[in-house]
C-alpha cells in the first residue's frame, strides 16, 4: 500500500502536471460536487444544458435542422423538462446522420473514435474529445472511489478484449498508475482462472471490476477451485444486468460487496451505487436522464420507462436526448449516505446468456457480440442462439452492402473460436423483435442444458 500511496500523492499529481491528463483535476471538482444540494446539482445541470443547446444550435448541422424543425431556439428550452421538444436520437440516427453530428471546428481524424455493438447488437460508431474521455474517467474514478478502492491501488478486471501496453512506454505509464490484471472474458475456463488467480497473489489487487456475468463465472470457478486467496476489498459489477442470485452468489464467495453500474459507451456512466446500496447515484453532473413511457411523456415517478440520455459533456459529436433502448425507473427518494446525486433504480435489459464451448470453456455474449459487430461491417443487427453443443445459429439483419465476405467472416470466426465441431449457421432476417412481456432483445441465447459440459450451472 505504500507504493499505491506514492502513485496517489505523487504520480497522479505528476501526470496532471505534466499534461499527460486532465483526469486529476476534473476528478477534484465532482469529489466536491457531490456532497452540493440537490438545487444547487440541478443549477450546475442547467448551465451547463444551456451552453451545449447554444453550442449545437450554432454549431451543429444535425441539431439546427432539428431545431428549425420543431420551431425552436436554445432559449426556448428553459430546463430539462423542456427538452421534451427536441426530437429522440436513436441509433438509426446517429448511424445515418455520422458526418453531419460532428461539430463545427472538430475534425473527425482528431477526436477519438469508438465502435460499440451495444446492448441491443446495433454497431455505432462515436467520437469524442480527449478532455470528454479524462471528464468521464475522473467520473469513474469517483465511483470507483465509492467501493472503498483507492487511487494507485492494483486492480483486477474480468473483461473482453483487454488492452494490453505495446511497447516499453506504454508499460512504464500503465505501472506509474498502478498494475491491472485481466481476466478475458472470451476464454473463462479452469486454466485461464488458476493463471487469473497466480497473477492475484503476486500482485493483490484491491478492486474487482467486471462484467456482471463474468464475475458470478468467477466467483464459481474460485468457489469450486478453492482459491480463498482471491479477496478484493471491493467489487464492480457493469456492462450488463446485475441478477440478484448473482450478486448473493459473488458476495457470498469474494466476502465483500457488490457496487453495481449502469453506462453505455456512447455517453459513459450513467449511474453507480455508493456504500448505502440503496439505489445508483445518477451522474447528475454530467448527464440529464429521463425516463419515457409508451405515450412518449415523462414516466410516472418509480415507474418504469425508456431512459433517454443527454450528454452535457460531448460537444464534438453531441448526443441530445439518446435513446439508450434499456428500461429504468428514476427514483424520488434521497439516499441516506448525503449525496445530493439523485437515485436510478431498477434497470431492466442487456440479459445475455454465456455460450459453452465443447471442451466446457464459457464464453460471455457480451465479447462475442463486441468482437464481431465492431470488426464485422454491414451487420445492422446481430443475435446469437447456441442450439446444442455443436450448432451455433446467428441471426443477422444484413446492411445493404452485406455480401458472401461478411458472411464468411462471421463463420470463420465462429469456427475457430468454437472448434470445428461445432455447425455454424448464418441466417439473414428482416429484424430481430425484442421478446417477453418486458421488451428485452437477448442478444446471445444458449440453450444447452448445465453440466453440458466444463462447469454446472
Amino acid at each position: 500500500m505504500v507504493v499505491a500511496l506514492a502513485r496517489r500523492s505523487v504520480v497522479e499529481p505528476f501526470l496532471s502536471l505534466a499534461g499527460r491528463n486532465l483526469r486529476q483535476r476534473h476528478w477534484r471538482e465532482i469529489e466536491r460536487t457531490q456532497w452540493c444540494s440537490s438545487d444547487e446539482l440541478r443549477a450546475i445541470q442547467q448551465r451547463r444544458l444551456a451552453d451545449l443547446l447554444r453550442f449545437a444550435y450554432h454549431n451543429n448541422i444535425f441539431y439546427r435542422e432539428r431545431f428549425e424543425a420543431v420551431s425552436a431556439t436554445p432559449e426556448d428550452i428553459r430546463s430539462s423538462e423542456d427538452l421534451g421538444r427536441i426530437p429522440l436520437l436513436t441509433k438509426s440516427d446517429v448511424r445515418e446522420n455520422a458526418a453531419a453530428l460532428i461539430s463545427k471546428g472538430y475534425r473527425r481524424e482528431d477526436l477519438l473514435e469508438f465502435r460499440t455493438g451495444g446492448s441491443t447488437g446495433k454497431p455505432l460508431s462515436l467520437h469524442i474529445t480527449e478532455e470528454c474521455s479524462e471528464r468521464r474517467n475522473a467520473c469513474a474514478r469517483r465511483h470507483d472511489r465509492w467501493s472503498g478502492w483507492e487511487v494507485g491501488e492494483p486492480v483486477a478486471a474480468v473483461w473482453g478484449n483487454p488492452q494490453t501496453p505495446r511497447n516499453s512506454r506504454a508499460r512504464f505509464w500503465r505501472w506509474l498508475r498502478g498494475p491491472h490484471l485481466f481476466l478475458d472474458t472470451m476464454e473463462v475456463n479452469e486454466a485461464s482462472v488458476r493463471k487469473f488467480a497466480a497473477d492475484w497473489r503476486r500482485v493483490q489487487p484491491t478492486l474487482l471490476f467486471g462484467h456482471a456475468h463474468s464475475l458470478y463465472l468467477l466467483a464459481r470457478y474460485v468457489a469450486e477451485l478453492g482459491l480463498d486467496f482471491v479477496r478484493p476489498r471491493a467489487i464492480v459489477s457493469s456492462s450488463m444486468m446485475l441478477l440478484d442470485v448473482e450478486r448473493e452468489v459473488i458476495e457470498r464467495v469474494f466476502s465483500t460487496r457488490v457496487f453495481n453500474r449502469y453506462g453505455c459507451e456512447e455517453v459513459g456512466l450513467i449511474a453507480s451505487e455508493c456504500e448505502r446500496h440503496e439505489g445508483m447515484h445518477l451522474n447528475f453532473e454530467h448527464l440529464i436522464v429521463e425516463s419515457i413511457g409508451e405515450d412518449g411523456l415523462p414516466a410516472a415517478p418509480c415507474q418504469p420507462g425508456r431512459i433517454v440520455v443527454t450528454d452535457l459533456l460531448n460537444l464534438a459529436m453531441p448526443f441530445i436526448r439518446y435513446q439508450v433502448e434499456d428500461e429504468v425507473t428514476l427514483l424520488t427518494s434521497a439516499c441516506p449516505c448525503g449525496r445530493g446525486l439523485p437515485l436510478l433504480g431498477k434497470v431492466t435489459g442487456r440479459l445475455a446468456d454465456f455460450l459453452v464451448k465443447p471442451d466446457g470453456s464459457r464464453v460471455a455474449g457480451v465479447s462475442l457480440v463486441e468482437n464481431t459487430l465492431t470488426r464485422v461491417p454491414h451487420v445492422e443487427q446481430m443475435q446469437i442462439i447456441q442450439e446444442s453443443i455443436c450448432e451455433i445459429r446467428l441471426r443477422i439483419v444484413p446492411g445493404r452492402h452485406f455480401g458472401e465476405d461478411e458472411r464468411g467472416q462471421l463463420m470463420s470466426y465462429f469456427s475457430r473460436l468454437f472448434g470445428p465441431s461445432v455447425t455454424v449457421f448464418v441466417d439473414l432476417v428482416p429484424n430481430i423483435a425484442p421478446a417477453g412481456s418486458a421488451r428485452k432483445f437477448r442478444f446471445c441465447i444458449s440453450n444447452v442444458r448445465p453440466g453440458s459440459g466444463g462447469l454446472d450451472g
